[in-house]
């Protein structure tokens, strides 16, 4: 077995590895994706749900319904969320550089990532078209 006959396995586990990645940057709570954008503020996990639920329509899967569940509670507190609650602004005050900063690299990390992993996926599937 060649290096070129492990090429089509090593791309397949790149990207596994990269569509894992991007899929736990969805910005909501409990993946990580929430909990780096929570530094902008808790309701950005709103726009995280509408995502999730594209993914279990695309593709049902147990683990996303069992992720979706636990998300819940923690939608339930971004819907009522009051940034002037004291509580709130302790644990969320964080400075606007530290925000630009903390949602700049969080973009630009979802950017490579997604970028990555369409260019693996389509090696892939030209791989499949056209064999060594």
């Amino acid at each position: 077995m060649g290096p070129l006959d492990r090429q089509p396995l090593l791309l397949a586990i790149a990207y596994a590895g990269l569509f894992l990645n991007l899929f736990n940057l969805l910005p909501i709570s409990p993946l990580d994706g929430g909990r780096i954008t929570a530094i902008l503020s808790p309701r950005v996990w709103l726009l995280g749900a509408p995502l999730m639920l594209a993914l279990l329509l695309y593709s049902p899967s147990p683990v996303l319904v069992i992720i979706a569940v636990m998300a819940l509670p923690q939608l339930l507190k971004a819907w009522n969320y009051d940034s002037k609650a004291p509580e709130n602004v302790a644990y969320y005050g964080v400075p606007l550089q530290t925000k630009l900063e903390y949602g700049g690299l969080y973009l630009a990390l979802a950017a490579y990532l997604g970028v990555m992993t369409f260019e693996v996926h389509e090696t892939l599937g030209n791989m499949r078209h056209h064999p060594v």
